[in-house]
């Protein structure tokens, strides 16, 4: 069986509500050349049995009934992956049709860029639209501030295979495993960004210990990234950042203004693509519920 053009990395645990829809849209593509390795991150609801409802070749579903994190399971799909560019995405994501075709044609056209991500739109578990994430389109914006954060998001990622060996996932970090990769990368790497949305981000709602633990571990990431190259000042100044944006979240947390928080945090959307957006969501529902009841 001749290797794949992409390989698609995914890791999941307990996604059993969502994992449907991600799948319809993989399997939407319109580049069909890629194999998707899922591995299954020791769920404990139905996740499994509803991947297994999908009876496509391309879906390499592994399991072996531990809870090893996902920088672990991403570093095993990177291992095991044969397609020249590896593509990154969550399990309970949406991937626009022309995602990997338009990725794998910027790509193929850019041998200089290593890493390309794309915009993406912010959706809850409604499918009503929250906003977008914030992007810039080359390696010089989106790496302009390191200590501050890199304007790439993580389930937007495509790159070449080699790439993502040279550069593993550090399975030390529960957390901002994307934030230290890129901030050990960017230096002697190349990123860039499509300007168009081609993947929808759920994000349905702020969780305090969640948020707290993924500010210390972004904190605690740039101060070992500095001591590890001899800068001081500038970790530091990250890590008071980190702190000060975590009182911000607990706060907007406990009085219940999270959605307001994640409403400010995004970007709005043009009409254009809500409305694209929307046609989507409703198209992929209808096609999960059937492949579902089959």
């Amino acid at each position: 069986m001749p290797p794949p053009v992409v390989s698609i990395a995914m890791a999941m645990r307990n996604a059993a509500s969502s994992i449907a829809l991600t799948l319809q849209s993989v399997i939407g593509q319109t580049f069909a050349d890629w194999e998707l390795l899922l591995i299954d991150d020791g769920s404990s609801d139905d996740s499994v049995e509803v991947v297994k409802r999908f009876r496509d070749s391309r879906i390499a579903l592994r399991c072996d009934g531990h809870h090893r994190g996902l920088a672990t399971r991403m570093n095993e799909a990177v291992a095991a992956a044969r397609g020249c560019y590896i593509a990154r995405m969550d399990a309970d994501d949406i991937a626009y049709p022309e995602r990997i075709a338009k990725q794998v044609a910027y790509l193929d056209g850019h041998p200089e860029i290593d890493l390309l991500g794309t915009r993406a739109i912010i959706f809850d578990n409604a499918g009503a639209v929250v906003g977008q994430l914030p992007s810039r389109t080359n390696h010089q914006e989106i790496a302009a501030r390191p200590w501050q954060g890199f304007y790439l998001a993580h389930p937007t990622w495509m790159g070449r295979s080699a790439w993502f060996r040279k550069y593993p996932y550090d399975p030390r970090l529960p957390k901002a495993q994307d934030y230290d990769l890129l901030w050990r990368s960017h230096a002697t790497s190349r990123f860039a960004c499509l300007p168009e949305i081609l993947l929808g981000y759920r994000q349905e709602r702020l969780s305090l210990a969640k948020t707290l633990a993924t500010r210390n571990q972004v904190a605690q990431a740039a101060l070992n990234f500095g001591k590890a190259h001899g800068e001081h000042l500038r970790p530091l100044f990250a890590s008071m950042q980190q702190l000060a944006k975590a009182g911000v979240d607990a706060l907007a947390i406990l009085t219940g203004l999270h959605y307001r928080l994640l409403r400010h945090r995004a970007l709005p959307v043009a009409i254009r693509e809500y409305e694209q957006w929307r046609q989507l969501w409703q198209r992929l529902n209808t096609e999960s519920k059937t492949r579902c009841a089959e």
